[in-house]
């Protein structure tokens, strides 16, 4: 397979990334973000692109691929509904559209949240715009889409999280956390699951197209 990976140098996409180099039917991945992902793998090329809400320029290089795992995202943490849309909804579907017309065999994977609010109109503003962001994705014409919803993450292999705050705190709450995956295996994942299900629905598909942890955690 050939992969895109949007998002490769955050903590779901540098355990997406991990398990894409390892997989052995992973020929070709390709990391598009607007910095280089800093490593370097007989797989892996980086794709450079400043501005993410425009692909014209790079459409020749985002051909042929067989699956994307979307993996960026920003913590609606203090942002005003307007600024959380342009990110997370306006930026997502600039990629995808291009995608979508380019690759129409592509599965496109997402990774939204738990508790995302598909009808639009909840209280919680993440919530109504992952929501919609979904939504969009879905009507879009790809071979498939799924939508990944995982709750808490555990870091594993070395992966962590860009932003300093979360990562104090995965830090501090690490030893619990294996324990915490264990007995609730259908509250939260880890980095490494989240590759393995995506390479799994690209490889097969899924059973439905929005994907609780629980459900992260049965694909292999």
């Amino acid at each position: 397979m050939n992969i895109l990976i949007f998002g490769a140098t955050g903590m779901v996409g540098q355990g997406v990334l991990r398990e894409c180099l390892l997989a052995s039917d992973v020929e070709r991945v390709v990391a598009v973000g607007r910095n280089a992902t800093g490593q370097q793998h007989p797989k892996l090329q980086d794709l450079v692109v400043k501005d993410m809400y425009d692909y014209s320029a790079v459409e020749p290089q985002l051909q042929g691929f067989d699956a994307c795992f979307f993996c960026l995202g920003v913590s609606s943490v203090g942002m005003k509904e307007d600024d959380y849309r342009r990110i997370t909804y306006d930026l997502t579907m600039a990629a995808a559209t291009v995608l979508a017309r380019l690759n129409p065999g592509m599965t496109f994977t997402y990774v939204t949240g738990s508790g995302t609010d598909s009808t639009e109109r909840g209280s919680s503003m993440w919530a109504r715009v992952k929501g919609a962001t979904e939504n969009a994705l879905l009507r879009l014409p790809f071979k498939a889409a799924y939508m990944f919803r995982p709750g808490i993450i555990q870091p594993l292999h070395g992966v962590r999280s860009k932003t300093p705050l979360y990562h104090s705190v995965y830090m501090v709450i690490s030893p619990l956390l294996s324990l915490a995956y264990r007995l609730w295996p259908d509250k939260m994942t880890t980095s490494e699951q989240i590759g393995l299900a995506m390479l799994a629905v690209a490889r097969g598909g899924a059973p439905k197209v929005l994907l609780e942890p629980a459900d992260i955690n049965a694909l292999r």
